[in-house]
């Protein structure tokens, strides 16, 4: 069984920075893969980013390419998001999942935090 608990979200001007965290609890952290979706309301839930259990692969949606970085501490079971240049388009709920491998797809991935909420004002 895995747990999932994210933080770090808030409320941040368009330009600026934010990191958000999730942290797990579970025996196969280190070789689960971890992803990052995010869900406006009204809207399906979407990929952000991923990251294998050693960190050697990462895929990330081309939205968020070149301004977010996922990366992992397996040391602290966490894994990060550091997202910057935000835009108020990524204004979302932000949740932490895991998956037996890294993958885009949202059906792959068996364990999923509660969310933490984005804010991104213009």
């Amino acid at each position: 069984q895995v747990q999932l608990v994210e933080s770090g979200g808030g409320l941040v001007q368009a330009g600026g920075s934010l990191r958000v965290s999730c942290a797990a609890s579970g025996r196969t952290f280190r070789t689960d893969a971890m992803g990052w979706f995010r869900q406006v309301p009204g809207k399906d839930r979407e990929f952000v980013a991923t990251i294998s259990g050693s960190g050697g692969i990462i895929y990330y949606a081309d939205s968020v390419k070149g301004r977010f970085t996922i990366s992992r501490d397996n040391a602290k079971n966490t894994v990060y998001l550091q997202m910057n240049s935000l835009k108020p388009e990524d204004t979302a709920v932000y949740y932490c999942a895991a998956a037996p491998v890294p993958s885009k797809i949202l059906a792959r991935y068996n364990y999923w935090g509660q969310g933490t909420q984005v804010t991104v004002s213009s």
